[in-house]
């Protein structure tokens, strides 16, 4: 028995920590425990919880000419720089570049993981600019 539990941790299969499972046999869902939920980014819908017009209109394939600009800028981006999966950073590029600033607070809850600011709404996207570092 002995060889076998030091097989298993020798070999990276070690269980995880049984406290930070939760069984779903015993009828507690994961969902309800306190955690992340509480961020507003939540999408799931609970009774009483309707679609807003901006998901629903997505969902049924009726984009918003917001939605269908992004989604054409970010084909463009992978197209002119050859990538198929562009990173969250490259994103973020694409949305700055399309004008979008950050000028309000945030309405999102992220227990202070990120720091919030707000920057003027005709200033630049700072992505082209070249770092000092660079030169």
């Amino acid at each position: 028995m002995q060889e076998a539990n030091r097989t298993t941790r020798d070999s990276g299969l070690v269980p995880p920590n049984p406290l930070s499972v939760v069984d779903r046999r015993c009828g507690i869902d994961r969902r309800d425990l306190p955690g992340d939920s509480d961020t507003n980014l939540e999408r799931r819908r609970g009774p009483g919880r309707r679609r807003s017009d901006f998901l629903r209109s997505a969902e049924e394939g009726q984009m918003t000419d917001e939605q269908f600009l992004f989604i054409q800028a970010i084909d463009a981006f992978k197209r002119v720089n050859g990538k198929t999966f562009p990173t969250w950073t490259d994103v973020l590029e694409v949305v700055r570049k399309l004008g979008y600033r950050k000028t309000m607070a945030s309405e999102l809850n992220l227990d202070l993981q990120a720091s919030d600011w707000t920057e003027e709404p005709d200033g630049p996207s700072g992505v082209d600019t070249v770092s000092e570092d660079a030169a």
